[in-house]
């Protein structure tokens, strides 16, 4: 996978902001990509950012990442689902307009190396 795109995703993921979530179509759109690629990116470089911070549209993960999640959720103030299969994602849903001018700043210098 082409490097600046895989650091378009990390740097977008790292902009959301503490106790906020973005879903995998939200990160899509900010960087210009599909959900899938975005979720590819998560699953092979992922793990040095916030990741607990990314969830599908309902605010879920798949269960091995959900326990990993948790006490981060926690530390974070991310409220759960009821029935604990997720967060809260309407509620910690972070702004997207915020999220979009915070990724412009810091992938700015990305737009010289994609050539």
């Amino acid at each position: 996978m082409d490097e600046v795109l895989v650091e378009r995703v990390l740097r977008a993921v790292e902009q959301v902001p503490r106790g906020r979530v973005v879903c995998y179509g939200d990160l899509a759109a900010l960087v210009g990509i599909g959900p899938r690629q975005v979720g590819s990116v998560m699953r092979h470089w992922g793990g040095n950012v916030t990741w607990w911070r990314v969830t599908n549209v309902a605010g879920d993960l798949p269960a091995e990442l959900l326990a990993r999640a948790l006490p981060h959720w926690r530390e974070e103030g991310i409220a759960l689902k009821p029935a604990g299969s997720g967060c809260r994602f309407a509620e910690h849903r972070a702004d997207l307009g915020r999220l979009g001018e915070d990724y412009a700043r810091a992938a700015a210098d990305l737009d010289d190396a994609a050539g």
